[in-house]
């Protein structure tokens, strides 16, 4: 697999860009802080960065692992003893970074270095020729050896232009085989680190879809979601980014006709907490390169 100059610059730039700007939202997680005022902030520094967000900046609390940001009028606060998820995704002309952090409020400093030990560690075992098994067997080993689990039904994933989740699949666990690391591929690794069962459920709130077909819509909502889903050539986006009323009755008509995809929140038992760590990097000859460290 090659890449040409312009495509990797263009990875490049959107992982510095999404590293720069991680950090900066991340360091506006704090007690009595709004959500929905920490989430449009960070987002709007991606814009005026001069890049464009992949998907709505996903901020995901203690139990809850992926797929929750704001909700229009969101009135949640960060507190005290909280677990929070940070995971941005930036693209430049299509081509993406993603990236993730976990910010604590409380005591769970060991959670947290778990499943940023096992990032570190996957990301030191990249090379051409390694299957993706292997790296969730070094992943599971890291997250177990720190006395948690890793979630299990969640993975890390290929990154393709405008493409999210492509091959390959980067798993969490321990497995036989999987696809086989060749110079060129791009994607992230996220492990998750839990006190729960180690899988995931959804939740009945869905705050990110995704448009998957082309049909027209007779609803004004509707109309109104598709002017904001077609600009992102399949990449979600956010029910908070959808301007006017009745966006409930437009969603739910255009995810019934197969128009969009929901993704709802993923969450693992209440009362656990779940820690998460990502990166985005290109396989090279003798290695790989982060992009977005």
């Amino acid at each position: 697999m090659s890449m040409d100059d312009r495509v990797c610059d263009a990875y490049r730039e959107a992982g510095a860009l999404a590293r720069k700007v991680l950090r900066r939202g991340a360091g506006l997680v704090k007690e009595g802080v709004s959500l929905l005022e920490m989430v449009e902030t960070t987002e709007r520094m991606v814009v005026e960065e001069g890049a464009q967000l992949a998907f709505p900046l996903n901020v995901s609390f203690n139990e809850a692992a992926a797929h929750d940001t704001a909700m229009p009028g969101d009135e949640r606060t960060f507190a005290r003893g909280d677990l929070i998820k940070v995971d941005l995704g930036v693209h430049v002309d299509g081509y993406i970074a993603d990236t993730a952090m976990t910010v604590d409020l409380g005591n769970h400093g060991p959670l947290v270095e778990a499943s940023r030990a096992a990032l570190d560690a996957a990301i030191a075992a990249v090379r051409p020729g390694i299957a993706a098994g292997d790296l969730g067997t070094i992943i599971q080993s890291k997250i177990e050896g720190h006395g948690y689990k890793p979630v299990a039904n969640l993975t890390g994933h290929g990154l393709e232009r405008y493409d999210l989740h492509a091959k390959p699949m980067i798993p969490n666990i321990a497995m036989n085989g999987g696809a086989i690391l060749v110079e060129g591929m791009v994607f992230a690794i996220e492990p998750f680190a839990t006190t729960g069962s180690g899988r995931v459920v959804e939740a009945p709130r869905v705050e990110i879809y995704k448009q998957v077909a082309a049909r027209p819509a007779r609803l004004p909502s509707a109309k109104r979601i598709l002017e904001i889903a077609r600009p992102r050539r399949g990449l979600p986006f956010s029910r908070r980014w959808v301007p006017g009323d009745k966006v409930d009755l437009g969603l739910s008509t255009l995810v019934r006709t197969g128009v969009i995809h929901p993704f709802p929140v993923l969450h693992d038992i209440q009362g656990s907490f779940v820690s998460q760590a990502e990166h985005t990097l290109i396989v090279t000859a003798d290695g790989c390169e982060v992009t977005t460290r």
